[in-house]
């Protein structure tokens, strides 16, 4: 499994509406390359499943289209079920599909994705502590961090989501 994005153009029958705009990878390889080696530090010591859940959730929040492709077919390849990514949207509703551990991780996600209400609440902070040993919250936050970033890359470059297959890229 692994983070790093690349940049594809879409064939002709899949053509978007709005053509991908600039490749950060091919432009600024030194950042492109320092963002793959922050991603990878920033998950060390996090279970795989669950980083990808992170991931999905806040590409759902930030409508990254490509990182939703890609951290989909991760986690599906990491052993991740459809039914539970398909319900990822939706998950406080479907709470039964997950752990307590993971509900906090989703709602940290959240709270870190979206800080247009302010600050990250203390209840979501605490529950979240209450589930990971400080390192392994430090290790989340770091994470739900690196793919909001990731994300911004994505919906300003317009990247094109359905050309990604698990183990394109190592790390």
């Amino acid at each position: 499994m692994t983070t790093a994005h690349t940049h594809h153009h879409a064939p002709a029958d899949l053509a978007p509406e709005e053509p991908q705009r600039i490749s950060v990878s091919q432009l600024l390889p030194d950042v492109y390359k320092a963002m793959v080696r922050l991603d990878i530090a920033a998950r060390q010591g996090l279970d795989p499943v669950l980083v990808e859940l992170v991931k999905i959730r806040a590409s759902q929040l930030n409508q990254c289209a490509f990182c939703l492709d890609m951290h989909s077919k991760d986690a599906l390849a990491a052993g991740e079920s459809a039914e539970r990514i398909v319900q990822l949207s939706a998950w406080r509703e479907s709470r039964h599909f997950y752990t307590e551990k993971e509900l906090a991780a989703l709602a940290l996600t959240e709270a870190v994705t979206v800080l247009t209400d302010g600050f990250v609440p203390d209840k979501v902070y605490a529950e979240a502590a209450g589930h990971f040993e400080e390192k392994e919250l430090a290790q989340l936050i770091a994470a739900i961090t690196v793919i909001n970033a990731w994300n911004r890359f994505g919906v300003t470059g317009r990247l094109t989501p359905g050309h990604y297959t698990p183990g394109d890229f190592a790390s």
